[in-house]
């Protein structure tokens, strides 16, 4: 047991869109990920996936509205609730959710990255 840095976490990579794994707790996985521009449309439709923002400016675009997120905010996509993040350039932002949760949901795109594919950092 130790501590994690999530700053010094961000520093190990580069790559947008692509979470990578820093803790575990009761099934739930704690991503981190860098993003700019759009992701997919997709949902997740037995998972809720929750958002906080470290560094720059996350939209969660739902079919209705735009939540829109500074660093400090969260936000939890319920599950089936089709969305679209949108992120500032080098926006940095966690996740938490079931481990069982696909990256992109049921929809395969060449941004999918797999849960095989999701590495620990």
């Amino acid at each position: 047991m130790s501590k994690i840095s999530i700053s010094q976490k961000f520093e190990l990579f580069t790559e947008e869109w692509t979470p990578k794994v820093i803790a575990e707790s009761n099934g739930q996985l704690v991503k981190i990920a860098k993003g700019s521009g759009e992701l997919v449309w997709h949902q997740h439709e037995n998972e809720d996936e929750l958002f906080i923002v470290f560094k720059g400016h996350l939209t969660i675009q739902l079919r209705d509205k735009n939540i829109e997120l500074d660093v400090g905010d969260m936000f939890v996509v319920p599950k089936g609730v089709e969305h679209c993040p949108r992120a500032e350039p080098d926006t940095h932002f966690m996740m938490i959710e079931p481990s069982s949760t696909a990256h992109t949901g049921e929809l395969e795109s060449d941004v999918t990255v797999s849960s095989e594919d999701q590495k620990w950092i």
